[in-house]
């Protein structure tokens, strides 16, 4: 077909597109692109059925809650916060992404971009698209805004809208070279094995990530309220403009945000994909009781990613629960140890040069007690108010940190090395709670301290000795102000 042929194909299904979708938006019919349930085949069933043998390695730590059995190739349940895992299958195991991809193209957007900025399409972004996969019809030279173009990637899995993006966010007409910010961003955000060369998720070999990555990547999308948003929208409707003949209409298909067939109360966000290689996969997020859980299956098989996705959601939150380490630590207690208080203890004013942050938490399994954790201590920081970073974990399953920070008020402000070269414990009586500090610490806060008291006593006995001239012009001693 000439290009001038597919260009009249291109408008003729642009405006047939739009009568489907006033019929379906007036309820005479709902597009579902993925394959209906009754449709599965008995190849699909099998491959299920092997899938669903396959051993879930989180269930083979002693004492873990058991999770449910999936049909999912891959699947994966993070708490977004802290990042530990609850629930691991196969999690670092390469597939191919498909839509789900457009997370990360769309956090690109959201972090580089103004929702007002212009978005324009390229003949290559056009044509590129095939004719046969998700997306809006959109044509050469016609324009959408940043934030219309979001909806419609999230909201409809439009693949021309998500290579317009890339476009403009490189400022070239070669979405291939937005690939190379994909793959920085994603290791930025501490994907292991992850390689995109599209913004899309159309098939490609080179084209891959794992549930783990996509969790990873999941953390900074479902961060985003915007963006969690427009997810959540049941259709996408974008007006017509000088740059835009026609008015989008458009369905949101996937099944789980409200309204839908498998819609779950909780949801925060989500992002389905599906080409015949990935199969079916779905990447979201929920909140309960101030738990935040980020859920990804991959080469699932329709509707089973929607089922297995409640099910790993329901498994969270009736297995697990946040826990303020403040509360519970007595090894780390800095309250009761009296070697880190600050100078003025002599003047009757108590009051402690650590603490544990009592805002960090971890995440622990209603099955194991905190004192069945254990945790170790490391000295590298990455704020100047943290001494140290505390790491818990459970048979080597991470459950999260707690910060070490000092507690100094302006006044009585201390300068301590918070890169020591040298870590050695401090020997104390066993049965006391313990923190260790490197030996320059140790001598720096003595050193201090004893300075501070030095200073005080003097300047106390200098006030006690001797008269201070009054309103009156008489001398009078000074009476001693010191705080109790």
């Amino acid at each position: 077909m000439s290009n001038s042929k597919y260009h009249f194909f291109h408008k003729f299904m642009n405006k047939c597109s739009h009568i489907l979708m006033a019929a379906a938006c007036a309820g005479c019919l709902f597009l579902d692109s993925s394959i209906s349930a009754s449709a599965i085949t008995a190849e699909q069933e099998a491959r299920l059925e092997v899938q669903r043998g396959m051993e879930i390695q989180s269930n083979q730590v002693s004492g873990w809650p058991t999770g449910p059995v999936v049909g999912a190739e891959s699947a994966i349940l993070m708490e977004a916060e802290t990042g530990t895992i609850l629930y691991a299958k196969n999690i670092h195991q390469p597939e191919y992404p498909a839509s789900t991809t457009k997370i990360l193209t769309a956090l690109l957007a959201s972090e580089l971009c103004e929702m007002d900025e212009t978005v324009a399409f390229s003949r290559k972004a056009v044509f590129d698209t095939p004719r046969d996969s998700s997306h809006i019809a959109m044509d050469v030279g016609q324009e959408l805004t940043m934030e219309q173009s979001l909806n419609a990637v999230l909201i409809r899995s439009a693949n021309e809208v998500a290579f317009a993006i890339a476009e403009h966010i490189t400022g070239t007409t070669n979405w291939e070279d937005f690939a190379d910010m994909m793959n920085a961003r994603a290791k930025e955000l501490g994907c292991l094995n992850t390689h995109f060369v599209n913004p899309n998720g159309l098939p490609d070999e080179n084209h891959y990530t794992t549930a783990y990555d996509l969790a990873m990547i999941g953390r900074a999308f479902f961060a985003n309220e915007m963006l969690c948003k427009i997810t959540l929208i049941r259709r996408l409707e974008i007006p017509a403009s000088d740059k835009l003949p026609l008015q989008k209409l458009e369905l949101n298909q996937m099944k789980i945000i409200p309204g839908g067939e498998y819609a779950y109360k909780y949801l925060v966000g989500c992002k389905t994909g599906y080409t015949q290689d990935a199969r079916s996969c779905l990447v979201s997020c929920a909140e309960k009781n101030g738990m935040k859980l980020i859920c990804v299956v991959m080469r699932d098989e329709n509707p089973y990613q929607y089922e297995d996705t409640i099910s790993l959601f329901e498994y969270g939150f009736a297995n697990f629960e946040s826990v303020k380490a403040a509360q519970m630590e007595t090894k780390y207690n800095i309250n009761n140890t009296s070697l880190f208080y600050s100078g003025n203890d002599i003047f009757g004013s108590s009051r402690p040069l650590l603490a544990l942050n009592e805002n960090d938490f971890i995440i622990l399994p209603k099955t194991i007690s905190f004192a069945e954790t254990e945790s170790n201590i490391s000295y590298e920081t990455t704020s100047d108010n943290q001494a140290a970073v505390i790491f818990y974990s459970y048979q080597d399953m991470p459950l999260g940190s707690v910060r070490v920070n000092f507690v100094v008020d302006n006044e009585e402000s201390f300068i301590f090395n918070t890169q020591p070269e040298v870590e050695e414990p401090i020997e104390t009586d066993a049965e006391k709670p313990v923190i260790y500090v490197n030996k320059i610490w140790m001598g720096g806060l003595l050193a201090a301290a004893a300075a501070i008291v030095l200073i005080r006593i003097v300047i106390y006995f200098i006030q006690k000795n001797y008269a201070f001239p009054g309103r009156d012009g008489r001398r009078r001693r000074r009476r001693n102000h010191w705080r109790r």
